[in-house]
C-alpha cells in the first residue's frame, strides 16, 4: 500500500469518527425533538433537517477536508475509497451507539414514544385536511401495522438491514467519489 493510500484511509477513519459522532448526536436530538414537539410542521421538518440536510452539509465539508489533507488532488478510486471508509465508520458508530445502546438501554421505549407522537401528528394533519374519521382510522391502523413490524424485528432482518445499508453506503461513496474527485494535472513536455 502506498503512502498516499494509507493517508487516505487514515483520514477516512478520522472523518468517519467525526461524522459518526455528529450523526449519532443528530439522531438522538431528532428523537427527543419529534417526541416532544406539538407542531405538525416541525414534526415533519425536523427529521428531514436532522437526517438529511445537516448530514449532507457535514459530508460535503468532510470530503473537501479529506481531499485538502492529501494536497488537494485525488482520483476517483482514491476519493471513493476515502469516502467509503468514512461512511462505513460513521455508520458503524451510529449503529452501535443509537441502534444497540441508545434504543436498548437509554430509551428502550423509544419506538412506542415515536409511534404515539407519529399517530398524534398524523391525526392532527388529517383532521386539518378535513378527512373523514373512517379514513383517519384506516391510516392510523396502517401506521400501527408498520410500527408492529419494527417491534418484531429478528436478528435475520437486522443483519439484512445492515447488509443493505452497507450496499447503499458503497453506492453513496461512488456518487460522492465522482463528485469530489479532482485528478492531478497532467503535465506534458513538448519536444524541442
Amino acid at each position: 500500500m502506498s503512502d498516499i493510500e494509507q493517508k487516505i484511509k487514515i483520514n477516512g477513519i478520522k472523518s468517519g469518527i467525526l461524522l459518526g459522532v455528529i450523526i449519532t448526536a443528530l439522531s438522538i436530538i431528532s428523537y427527543y425533538f419529534i417526541t416532544t414537539t406539538k407542531s405538525p410542521a416541525l414534526f415533519v421538518a425536523a427529521p428531514i433537517l436532522f437526517s438529511v440536510f445537516i448530514p449532507i452539509f457535514c459530508v460535503v465539508f468532510l470530503c473537501f477536508n479529506q481531499r485538502k489533507k492529501i494536497c488537494g488532488f485525488w482520483t476517483f478510486k482514491q476519493a471513493t475509497t476515502g469516502i467509503f471508509v468514512s461512511f462505513l465508520i460513521a455508520y458503524l458508530i451510529q449503529f452501535i451507539c443509537v441502534t444497540l445502546i441508545f434504543n436498548n438501554f437509554v430509551a428502550p421505549d423509544n419506538l412506542q414514544k415515536t409511534q404515539t407522537a407519529a399517530i398524534n401528528m398524523k391525526t392532527i394533519i388529517l383532521k386539518q385536511r378535513g378527512d373523514k374519521q373512517a379514513s383517519i382510522d384506516k391510516d392510523i391502523a396502517e401506521m400501527q401495522k408498520d410500527f408492529n413490524q419494527q417491534k418484531n424485528a429478528t436478528i435475520g432482518s437486522t443483519i439484512q438491514g445492515v447488509v443493505i445499508s452497507i450496499l447503499f453506503i458503497f453506492l453513496f461513496a461512488l456518487i460522492f467519489g465522482s463528485l469530489f474527485k479532482k485528478d492531478p494535472p497532467a503535465y506534458t513536455t513538448q519536444a524541442t
